[in-house]
Formats: C-alpha cells, structure tokens, sequence
C-alpha cells in the first residue's frame, strides 16, 4: 500500500472472520484469561445474565479491528491511532467481517496521514463496533515510518471525525 495510490471514498481493507463459535470465543478468553462465564457458559448466559447467546469478547473485537487496519496499511504502514464503540453485541454463531474505509489523507512532516472509517458487521450487515483509525505511510521518495512511530507535536492537530 502506497500513500498515493490511496483516495478518500476509498475501500482499504476487508477482513472476513466468518463464523465465530463457542470453541472460538473460549479459546479467545482462555488466551486472555478472562473467565466471565458470559464467554463460555451458555446456560449462565442465557439464564442467568438473559443474555441472547454466549457473547463474544470486546477484547477479540479490538484485537479485529487492530488487525484490520494493520493489514490494511501493509508492511510500509503503521497504526498510530485507534478510537471505535461497541454499538450492539455480537455473540456465538454471528458471521463477523470488518471493513476500512477512507475518510481523509493528507501529507504532514515528511508522512502521508490516512484517517479509515472502520466497521465490524455481522451476517446482517448490521454495525455492531464502529469508529475511526489513523495510519501512518511513507510520502512518495520519503522516509520509511520508524518502528515504533512517534508522532511529532505537528500531528497533534489532526482529529477524528466526530461520527464514530
């Protein structure tokens, strides 16, 4: 991904997760060690929190969009800035897909600025995590983006859309 072949409007990214099982949500809580029973324990679930279905780990959403935006970006680009919502809750048997879209870009200090609308959407195509990211691409002819980026203070006036 290349900062000039990029244009507002644009799709940069989709991640198909497909369907996300029981057995999925548990290994995701095990590797994170959270075990509220609201993860694993269908009946505790649904009986006792009346909750439609084991739900699926906040967490796993962030680590989703997290991914989302880092492939998006490619090998050159790097995630500087990540702000979402959790809008309704996704839970065992829901097909999730997340999607990155262009809102803005501009040039600043030596670096080519992406701001991404991002999405998680389930089999319905209902929004169930939304928010906003910023990336960060070498200019054409320019330097590479550090590892890890620093922002210099010249960036601290870029924003995110106040949509998310």
């Amino acid at each position: 991904m290349t900062f000039e072949s990029i244009s507002v409007g644009q799709r940069l990214g989709e991640l198909n997760k497909g369907i996300i099982t029981t057995t999925h949500i548990m290994r995701w809580s095990a590797s994170v060690e959270n075990w509220h029973r609201i993860h694993y324990d269908q009946p505790f679930a649904t009986g006792h929190d009346h909750l439609p279905n084991v739900l699926i780990n906040g967490s796993w959403k962030q680590h989703v969009m997290v991914q989302l935006v880092k492939d998006s970006l490619g090998p050159s680009g790097w995630l500087w800035r990540l702000k979402f919502r959790y809008k309704k809750m996704d839970v065992a048997n829901d097909a999730l897909r997340a999607v990155a879209e262009v809102v803005d870009k501009q040039s600043m200090d030596g670096w080519g600025v992406v701001i991404l609308k991002i999405s998680l959407l389930n089999q319905n195509d209902e929004v169930s995590t939304a928010g906003h990211a910023m990336g960060v691409l070498p200019l054409p002819g320019g330097k590479a983006v550090p590892y890890p980026f620093m922002a210099p203070a010249s960036f601290s006036g870029i924003h995110f859309p106040k949509d998310a």
